[in-house]
């Protein structure tokens, strides 16, 4: 499943972008940017390793987008400038820098206002767009299912309201009838300024919003029934989140053998999935990847995803898994849980994982271990250390309520089976009148136990 998606990924390289006049809010790709020759544009006010590492996983954004890197260009200031982003001065060498480039868009390292976008645009004479943009943007070209077209694109759509636009014809008043003294006659009880072709657009934005809402909150339903299902069975969740391209995917088909789709790109994966998995004692939990998370992760994500990221605070352990050949890997934690406390997440047991520890140099992994002494060393990809995390989420699953020792006739190897499925066996005898169990189990398995049963509670 996942080398086909990945096939196929690679077989079609149009970008879907961002344009602000539409021509049609029923299909999420409804915006068209050439994303192909790129200048990048940074505002920093810390070290300049901070400000190196911003730039280079912003034209890792970038690639991911289709785009092909130029040039960058990192201004040192305390406050992005509120007309442009970036100074003056600023502006004219970037103009000169896109002129000599060849460039057609510039991204900027971050999230820009409507005038900001609008000055800055006209100054360069090039596409302009945000950090923002560019994540919602490489969201749209991933996004596979249902639900996950009709998040990106209720983000997408929020977004764009307040940078509405228009050129020539598309600010244009919109009425019918002859023309009057004071303005464009309709007819009667018509006559008028009418509406321009900007506000008409906001209308019809509003209306497919709304509609948007209205069928995620339908989806969230339908994964709610899911899990309380499985809270009905007793079985426990785990949730692996982290980081983009940290290696979650992987780590969740190394453990269960999903075959979700592998890649070395930003946010190569964002739809949920959720797999079992068997403890050494027989019991079973499940196994959710979710969306990678990213520095400044646009609000509108975190709003539209809200549903997808509740199957992290819903989870029992989450599998914190972070990059350990990343340039900054603390930074990445500190963003990660940034996030989960926006979820409510933070509260939960969390297990961090430090991946691609093949990739990484020993210096960084001594350093890593002194800073998180409880952490699980793993690589994925070689196959390292998969043994010792798979214990320590073990270890770390809620155990069951109840300890129950009972005597099962062998008529109910169903009941011993569901034990084993949903309990933790202790010690399992076989005797002449049946199974002799020693188990710790919820109190509903407890009570079916009970009937069927020779139970003594220790």
């Amino acid at each position: 499943m996942g080398e086909l998606e990945l096939q196929d990924r690679n077989s079609l390289r149009r970008v879907a972008g961002l344009s602000t006049e539409l021509t049609d809010v029923t299909e999420v790709e409804y915006r068209q940017l050439r994303l192909e020759r790129v200048v990048l544009v940074g505002v920093w006010d810390g070290s300049v390793t901070d400000a190196e590492n911003s730039m280079t996983e912003l034209a890792a954004l970038a690639e991911t987008a289709g785009s092909q890197v130029l040039e960058g260009l990192i201004q040192r200031r305390g406050r992005p400038d509120p007309s442009t982003y970036i100074g003056r001065g600023k502006v004219q060498e970037l103009s000169d820098v896109v002129l000599s480039s060849g460039a057609d868009t510039v991204i900027c390292d971050g999230e820009l206002s409507p005038s900001q976008l609008r000055n800055l645009e006209q100054a360069v004479n090039v596409k302009v767009i945000d950090r923002t943009a560019l994540i919602l943007d490489i969201f749209a070209q991933h996004a596979k299912s249902k639900e996950g077209k009709a998040q990106v694109e209720l983000a997408q759509l929020e977004y764009l309201v307040p940078r509405l636009r228009g050129w020539g014809e598309a600010l244009s008043r919109q009425a019918g009838g002859s023309a009057r003294v004071g303005g464009a006659g309709g007819g009667v009880g018509l006559r008028g300024p009418g509406e321009t072709k900007l506000e008409t657009d906001r209308r019809r934005i509003r209306t497919r919003i709304s509609r948007l809402r209205r069928e995620i909150k339908g989806m969230r339903t339908v994964r709610q029934t899911k899990r309380s299902r499985r809270a009905r069975n007793a079985v426990p969740a785990v949730a692996i989140a982290g980081y983009t391209n940290a290696g979650k995917s992987s780590l969740l088909n190394r453990l269960t053998g999903a075959g979700v789709l592998v890649k070395d790109a930003l946010f190569a994966t964002l739809d949920p999935t959720t797999r079992r998995a068997h403890a050494a004692d027989g019991r079973v939990y499940t196994l959710s990847d979710t969306v990678g998370f990213v520095r400044h992760l646009p609000h509108q994500i975190v709003e539209a995803f809200r549903s997808t990221l509740e199957e992290v605070a819903d989870a029992d352990v989450v599998v914190h898994v972070v990059d350990g050949a990343h340039a900054d890997p603390e930074e990445q934690v500190r963003a990660v849980r940034e996030v989960l406390a926006e979820v409510g997440a933070d509260r939960l047991p969390e297990l961090l994982v430090v991946n691609k520890i093949d990739a990484a140099d020993e210096e960084t992994l001594l350093r890593l271990k002194r800073i998180w002494p409880e952490a699980i060393f793993v690589s994925a990809w070689a196959d390292r250390g998969l043994d010792g995390l798979r214990s320590a989420i073990e270890a770390r699953l809620p155990r069951p309520a109840v300890e129950v020792r009972v005597t099962l006739p062998y008529d109910r190897g169903d009941l011993v089976s569901e034990v084993h499925r949903r309990g933790e066996v202790l010690r399992s005898t076989h005797t002449e009148v049946g199974t002799q169990l020693h188990v710790r189990v919820d109190e509903g398995l407890a009570a079916e136990l009970a009937r069927h049963g020779i139970t003594e509670r220790p």
